[in-house]
């Protein structure tokens, strides 16, 4: 039998997770990303709140696979799928090719979704990569610049406000890391900048920060926020973004500084499957992770709408991705007896969001956990996962200066004409 041709489209955890499973195999394994890194993404904000360096949570892919003959590293973008040809039509500098395969693995992830705003992004950044970290790092210091400039006259205001949409795990870690860096650590870096005036705001469409967590530690989340000089806008909704500010409600915010993370939507590249979708872009998959009459395709991490055994939707979390990429892995192993019958079982090995320094909380086989405790339990999960020997030792270095000195990383402004400030 020939050698079966594995093609995974995304270098994020769940299809590096498939390509380290099969490493190993008999088969000839491609794996295809826009980017040439694998970025770890719960430690984004923290590159963006200039804590850590962008190499510190990243790692080239080929890296990972140096020395594996058995896997190809490509930097392409794919831009559709010929399910019946088995082929996907890739892009790189404008040269326009296409990959066969015998097996498609798509773990593209998700990308902000503005609700059909789209213009809103020009002036609100989300943060799903280090490109978009770097510019919400260059908004937030530049405006500390502008305003030391400005000396206290009425237009430092608008530098000195910020609005985080969204009161989810990304939203509730960039708000307290920035209230972190803005009230207490600038005082001696900036003589003319009044802590005082510095206004930060975190919106929650809803009547809770972190809905996905117990509300006794979203009541936790939200108590730690407002001690560190957050104002908490719940029950709220964002009517207008644009260059003067941000509209909540019936009231506008004037501001050069706001960070969405309200929403995600699934890649467009899904949409050229031409199989039933969800409401957020999502791939309607079967038990095993494949398309219904397609089970050479399969799906997962955030491109994948899955249910638990309560019908409860999985988030859209490293571990998922993970978990699916395993099960996956295992599947093609055994292509001579594929498993149809098989399905997905995501465990769930629990739920951790930090606020700040020896700050957190933390919900882990039903045990809640807060403060210090849930703080060194996420730092440790964090370390885990970081890929590379290097990473692991840097970040950890870092955290114990921050820890000890509370002077975080190098504010390095690099300067992005793409950036609005």
């Amino acid at each position: 039998m020939d050698k079966k041709r594995i093609l995974i489209i995304g270098g994020g955890f769940g299809g590096l997770t498939v390509a380290n499973q099969l490493k190993h195999s008999k088969f000839h394994i491609t794996l295809i990303d826009k980017t040439n890194h694998h970025v770890f993404q719960p430690l984004l904000y923290q590159v963006a709140m200039a804590a850590l360096s962008p190499g510190d949570i990243a790692v080239p892919i080929r890296s990972v696979f140096r020395g594996r003959e058995k896997v190809k590293v490509l930097l392409e973008n794919a831009v559709s799928i010929d399910k019946a040809k088995r082929r996907v039509y890739v892009k790189s500098n404008d040269i326009e090719d296409f990959i066969d395969y015998d097996y498609l693995v798509l773990a593209v992830g998700a990308q902000h979704s503005y609700f059909g705003k789209n213009e809103w992004e020009k002036y609100a950044p989300g943060l799903k990569t280090l490109n978009d970290a770097l510019t919400i790092r260059q908004k937030v210091f530049s405006s500390l610049e502008i305003t030391e400039t400005l000396h206290e006259t009425k237009e430092t205001a608008k530098y000195l406000t910020f609005v985080i949409v969204g009161g989810g795990p990304t939203g509730v870690e960039l708000a307290g890391a920035l209230s972190e860096i803005l009230l207490e650590n600038i005082k001696k870096d900036y003589r003319f900048i009044d802590t005082h005036q510095i206004n930060i705001n975190l919106k929650e469409g809803i009547d809770r920060l972190l809905p996905s967590f117990p509300e006794k530690l979203s009541g936790s989340a939200q108590k730690v926020l407002e001690n560190l000089g957050v104002k908490i806008l719940l029950n709220t909704r964002v009517m207008d973004i644009n260059e003067n500010g941000v509209m909540i409600g019936d009231k506008i915010i004037k501001t050069k500084n706001i960070i969405w993370a309200a929403g995600n939507t699934a890649q467009p590249l899904l949409k050229t499957l031409n199989v039933p979708i969800d409401k957020s872009g999502r791939v309607i998959v079967e038990k095993n992770l494949t398309i219904k009459n397609y089970p050479d395709i399969f799906i997962i991490g955030d491109a994948a709408a899955v249910k638990d055994k309560k019908g409860i939707e999985l988030p859209g979390v490293a571990q998922v991705a993970i978990q699916q990429g395993k099960f996956v892995a295992k599947l093609i192993l055994e292509v001579d007896d594929l498993n149809k019958s098989a399905v997905f079982n995501y465990k769930d090995k629990g739920t951790l969001a930090t606020i700040g320094r020896a700050k957190a909380v933390a919900l882990i086989k039903g045990y809640k956990f807060t403060g210090l405790i849930a703080w060194l339990l996420w730092a440790f999960v964090h370390i885990l996962f970081l890929i590379g020997f290097r990473n692991k030792v840097l970040v950890i270095i870092q955290w114990i200066w921050y820890y000890f000195s509370l002077k975080p990383g190098i504010r390095l402004i690099i300067q992005r004409k793409d950036a609005i400030i």
